[in-house]
């Protein structure tokens, strides 16, 4: 909360639409902020998986490291991505100011892993065009870039293209089998063509001259090609293998946003027959669209019986059909689809609300197709589903033998990936790797060798291994000596690729090291107040069911500076009474001060509410409680009571914000009564209101971070929240949270907590 004064009336008159400019400028805003979100939920992703971390705390400590680095969170987030990606460190391993040529390299490596991010939270093909070309294309020169995608064999249709004249477009709208030399050979051969001085036979090609130099390259999906790519240039340009390969990344996203699909294909009926005849539970799931949302297509028998009332319809998304582990649910069939290749998870809590359903046990989800997936498991523990699972553990792994006295050395197929070799080449022995060795280890592979031979001893050492394009991977090798009458006649061990790990192991060392310097007084409190803030009020992740039919989401963002960390709780709880608490409320001032007394007065509220006493008397209540144990602190707050009974309302508000309704598609302010923020004097009187609550009303209440802003009233703020709500009317509420927060217009760096509460029997959108 930024002020004492507390929130003095909704705003009078109507919401004004906003006209053409201003709709463009905020869905480029809103475009730009949900292309940042997916930067950031990738490179959380890959911290999640490298440090073992549940999701959520990797995106705080994304968060952490671009604090302690005072770098913007993006540019950590493209370092990360490209470290494991492999292309280019993370910032957090540079010395700032040592090599510019080294800090402009890293600076345009950030900037084409955000234009990639960019492009492909896209939502259609000439919006990634646009964005590849505007945000990474043009700096190489470029000036144009088309999209095709293959329709047919050989055919390929113009979807997507920027620099481009609306005549030209129609002229090459379509490109028959019959096509230049040059697509041919892109789509056959899944080769890229560099034409730096135009086709030398002539041939046909877009852009202003014959000469103008054009890159065409193919673009896969799931190592499928679905359509091919052109660069085009004012004039001849020379193409180095630089350029090329900044070409070719930027371009490597495109083929994700083409919508290969006409139409949204119906499970194949054999599928459906396979899944019937399990003798285990089985889902069959559909991913629409960019993003991957998820709906049940199919569900067998058995899945029937085990999840017993809890089973999901058809149709149903995924968050309704598995609410408390939807978003695991998620991520394994996205990555399912994404790499053609199982997902397995050893354990998901429950299938769907507590006490319903037993957890899911050894849960596997399977590609079938572009976009199916179909989710197994079992409801008791399979000893070789276990044991299976760990040796799955031993990641990139290549056996090998290497026979000492004349005899051969024999590999597993894995090692020649691991070592970058091709399958028709013969197999390397350990000593005669040294040739692809870093020179700076060809020592340790020496001392490898002796301990092995000389000492007869296993061993083992990680080895950069120099692979033919000149990039370098880390080579685990551990070996074990085979002696026979005292003498070693061979070597037997296994390499493994242990790069990844690696470089993330590299970059949060370094971070840690940072990190570990900051010792400073403020630093410490700030870090105990957003843990302790995030232990009292957690985010409710999925949907949390409570009596009278409502459905409650609940969401906390932390103030993006670290003196901001604030008071705000939020509390929603069935009491026995049969009623449901609904509350919001925001502490003055900032710092781990504020977030104790939060932590107080919200313990305060929930035991008082168990008296069974109305609204107006809680508030009153909780008005002393803060006079005599607040040290002079004041606060806002709402307290809501919901009776499942006769559906009504009635709350009491401290100089809080009003709460907001949804209904029908339309929002519409709840007039507080005008009372004292709590902790101001002693004693007074609360008032009540009430409202009834209709079968599809969702009820937001939220704290000042999610509308304030520093050169505009509130009432401006509440109007911006009132027409983005109706904006998003319909939509469950977890979702409607989530956008509500990305999409928030507070720029005072404050916190911010928001309540979702829907009242069942309407339609919600996922």
């Amino acid at each position: 909360m930024t002020g004492s004064a507390g929130y003095r009336g909704p705003p009078r008159g109507a919401l004004v639409n906003p006209g053409p400019a201003a709709l463009t400028a905020e869905n480029r805003w809103l475009r730009t902020r949900f292309a940042r979100r997916h930067l950031l939920d990738l490179a959380a992703g890959m911290l999640a998986a490298q440090m073992r971390l549940p999701p959520s705390e990797a995106a705080v400590y994304l968060d952490s490291l671009s604090q302690a680095t005072g770098l913007p969170v993006e540019d950590i987030a493209a370092d990360i991505v490209n470290a494991v990606s492999g292309d280019g460190g993370p910032s957090v391993t540079a010395v700032p100011g040592t090599d510019g040529h080294n800090l402009e390299g890293l600076a345009e490596r950030r900037r084409a892993r955000r234009t990639a991010a960019a492009a492909e939270a896209a939502d259609t093909a000439g919006e990634a065009a646009r964005t590849l070309l505007d945000g990474g294309l043009s700096a190489l020169g470029a000036d144009s870039l088309w999209l095709w995608r293959r329709t047919g064999p050989g055919c390929l249709q113009l979807i997507g293209h920027a620099g481009v004249g609306a005549a030209e477009a129609v002229a090459w709208q379509w490109i028959p089998p019959a096509a230049p030399e040059p697509f041919r050979t892109v789509l056959v051969d899944d080769t890229p063509v560099w034409l730096q001085d135009g086709p030398a036979d002539g041939s046909p090609l877009p852009g202003p001259s014959a000469r103008a130099a054009r890159a065409l390259l193919p673009l896969t999906r799931r190592d499928r090609a679905v359509g091919v790519a052109l660069v085009g240039w004012p004039g001849p340009t020379p193409l180095d293998p630089a350029a090329r390969r900044a070409v070719a990344g930027l371009l490597e996203v495109a083929g994700t946003v083409l919508d290969t699909e006409e139409t949204d294909p119906a499970p194949a009926p054999v599928l459906v027959d396979v899944l019937d005849a399990l003798a285990h539970p089985a889902v069959l799931l559909r991913l629409r669209g960019p993003l991957g949302a998820a709906f049940v297509e199919h569900v067998n028998d058995e899945a029937v019986a085990t999840l017993g009332s809890a089973a999901p319809a058809v149709g149903a998304s995924l968050a309704r059909a598995f609410p408390l582990v939807h978003t695991e649910l998620g991520r394994l069939a996205r990555r399912a689809l994404s790499t053609t290749h199982p997902q397995r998870l050893a354990r998901l809590p429950v299938a769907a609300r507590p006490g319903e359903a037993s957890p899911l046990l050894d849960v596997r989800v399977l590609p079938a197709g572009d976009e199916h997936a179909v989710v197994l498991w079992h409801t008791v523990a399979a000893p070789a589903l276990a044991a299976a699972r760990a040796v799955a553990r031993l990641q990139n792994v290549a056996p090998f033998r290497d026979s000492l006295t004349g005899g051969e050395t024999v590999w597993a197929s894995q090692a020649y990936g691991i070592l970058g070799m091709d399958r028709a080449e013969a197999p390397v022995p350990l000593p005669d790797l040294r040739d692809r060795v870093h020179e700076d280890d060809r020592a340790a592979l020496t001392e490898l060798l002796t301990v092995l031979t000389e000492r007869q001893a296993g061993a083992q050492a990680v080895l950069r291994i120099v692979l033919p394009d000149g990039t370098v991977r880390h080579v685990q090798v551990a070996a074990e000596p085979l002696i026979d009458d005292g003498v070693v006649t061979a070597v037997a061990g296994v390499y493994q690729n242990v790069s990844d790990s690696r470089r993330t192991e590299a970059a949060l060392t370094a971070t840690f090291d940072h990190l570990t310097a900051l010792h400073d007084q403020s630093e410490l409190r700030h870090h105990l107040a957003l843990q302790l803030q995030q232990a009292i009020v957690p985010e409710v992740p999925g949907l949390q069911e409570l009596p009278g039919g409502l459905v409650v989401a609940a969401r906390y963002r932390p103030a993006a500076e670290e003196y901001r960390v604030g008071g705000d709780w939020y509390d929603v709880l069935a009491l026995p009474s049969g009623k449901v608490l609904v509350a919001v409320g925001d502490i003055a001032g900032h710092g781990i001060d504020s977030v104790t007394g939060m932590v107080a007065l919200r313990n305060a509220q929930r035991a008082l509410a168990f008296t069974g006493r109305s609204a107006r008397h809680l508030m009153g209540w909780l008005n002393e409680v803060t006079l005599r144990t607040g040290g002079g602190t004041t606060a806002t707050a709402v307290c809501a009571l919901y009776d499942p009974q006769d559906h009504g309302l009635v709350w009491s508000s401290a100089g809080h914000l009003p709460m907001l309704l949804l209904r029908e598609g339309r929002a519409r302010l709840l007039d507080p009564p005008q009372d004292i923020l709590l902790g101001a004097v002693s004693p007074f009187t609360y008032r009540e209101q009430r409202i009834g609550l209709r079968p599809g009303d969702t009820l937001l209440l939220y704290t000042d971070g999610l509308i304030e802003r520093r050169h505009s009233g509130i009432d401006e703020g509440l109007t911006r929240l009132a027409g983005e709500a109706e904006r998003l009317a319909g939509r469950e509420p977890d979702l409607l949270v989530d956008e509500l927060l990305r999409t928030a217009t507070g720029d005072t760096d404050d916190d911010t907590s928001i309540v979702a509460v829907h009242v069942r029997g309407g339609q919600p959108e996922r």
